[in-house]
């Protein structure tokens, strides 16, 4: 499926909006305590790992990996490897991604490769395949599938980030359960857990495929990863499979005491500058833009945030925009931009369909950020309570404008690194002042 073309809209009216201006501070954030040695951290972890330690020499062992943005993903895997190796056995690399990639193997290969795990980065081959195998069913009558790759193999190890979802509270969210019965599942696997909807089939089925899952086919160890704001990895686990949900539960609640946060209740309008999947699997994180928008999920009591515009797609999600349905305007570079079949097919089968539709296109980013300013439900634009991000995973450093700015003057550990200072767009509209 081609890339759609959206016809450059000028709007009159915005021609003579009068935009705030920004200055560039830094916010504290939580960081916790970095891991010094990851390779060390790796091999510590992995050798007090029972069921993995129990396989013979020889053992042929599925390495599960994701699409998720974790910090040095190629040396997590490289690290894996190596200590498999080291113990004789045979690793090769899975993806562990449901339907991303557009629910290709070749596509799924193609995310790992440009995440940088290939068989050259971190030393062992990467199969990838769609296929699957069922392992049972859940009290529901829901199949619990697993990549036919990972089933034949002797064991199966997982490396999965512990961190928060993209749509409500929980007990258990992104983790190692989640790569089991998502990842590994494929696109069926991940379109049973969704069929029934975000409460029950992210609250109750997803659970229960994955304790049919680890008690049924050969896994043998998670790796556990947990970052910091910084994206400073701050743990790093080895978990076996019958812990899977406790350390899921255990490991969410430092996760989120760890996540970078807009110390804003109230925002009248915020420019993200890029979007992405393995930013969030719904392409921002709805802790950051207060925005759900999943029918039957209320959205979260705070931040409220009146207009969001995004300006762009991270080239890691290969033009699949999730995300932009929770977006008040994107430029129309954006929308030309997107890969309507990777983002459909995601959509479609994580049955979340809001998140895909297309917002308001307008011609430019400078016309993006009149947009925001003028409906902000603010009197006058030029006054507005403005901010602009990098994405929601990066919050270190944002432009707010005074307005905005005052809500956190004096707040200990806020540092002003610039004075306040007009936007600036290049001749063709684009934006300059970015984070």
């Amino acid at each position: 499926m081609s890339s759609p073309t959206f016809p450059a809209v000028r709007i009159p009216v915005l021609a003579d909006v009068q935009l705030p201006t920004v200055m560039r501070v830094r916010l504290p954030q939580p960081k916790g305590t970095p891991v010094d040695n990851l390779e060390s951290a790796i091999e510590q972890a992995l050798s007090s790992a029972i069921k993995l330690n129990a396989l013979p020499s020889g053992a042929r062992i599925a390495v599960g990996v994701g699409s998720r943005g974790l910090t040095n993903l190629p040396g997590l895997v490289a690290g894996v490897v190596a200590y498999l190796k080291g113990r004789g056995h045979n690793p090769f690399i899975v993806p562990a991604m449901g339907s991303h990639g557009g629910a290709t193997a070749e596509g799924q290969a193609a995310v790992l490769e440009r995440l940088g795990v290939s068989e050259a980065t971190v030393g062992a081959p990467v199969r990838a395949t769609m296929e699957t195998v069922e392992f049972g069913t859940t009290s529901q009558g829901i199949p619990c599938m697993l990549d036919a790759n990972a089933a034949a193999a002797d064991g199966i190890v997982t490396i999965s980030r512990v961190k928060s979802h993209t749509s409500f509270d929980r007990p258990i969210e992104s983790g190692l359960v989640k790569m089991v019965a998502v990842g590994l599942g494929k696109d069926r696997g991940a379109n049973y857990v969704h069929r029934m909807g975000p409460p029950i089939g992210l609250g109750e089925v997803l659970p229960e495929i994955g304790r049919v899952l680890l008690d049924n086919a050969p896994m043998v160890c998670g790796l556990a990863v947990v970052e910091n704001a910084h994206h400073d990895i701050v743990t790093v686990e080895a978990v076996e499979p019958e812990s899977f949900h406790a350390a899921d539960e255990r490991l969410l609640k430092l996760a989120k005491s760890l996540l970078a946060r807009l110390p804003f209740a109230q925002i009248d309008a915020m420019i993200v500058e890029v979007l992405g999947k393995e930013i969030s699997g719904a392409g921002m994180d709805y802790a950051v833009t207060g925005r759900t928008d999943i029918r039957g999920v209320p959205n979260p009591p705070k931040p409220f945030i009146h207009k969001i515009g995004v300006l762009g797609c991270t080239p890691e999600s290969h033009g699949n925009g999730m995300g932009v349905g929770m977006a008040d305007y994107i430029p129309r570079a954006l929308a030309n931009s997107l890969d309507l079949q990777a983002m459909y097919m995601n959509s479609i089968v994580a049955t979340i369909l809001e998140k895909a539709r297309i917002p308001i296109v307008l011609p430019d980013e400078r016309d993006v950020a009149r947009a925001l300013a003028l409906t902000s439900w603010c009197l006058d634009p030029a006054q507005s309570r403005f901010c602009i991000i990098r994405s929601t995973m990066h919050l270190n450093e944002i432009l707010v404008s005074n307005s905005l700015f005052e809500d956190i003057a004096g707040t200990p550990g806020v540092e002003v690194l610039s004075d306040l200072a007009p936007m600036e767009f290049s001749d063709d509209g684009v934006l300059l002042t970015r984070c």
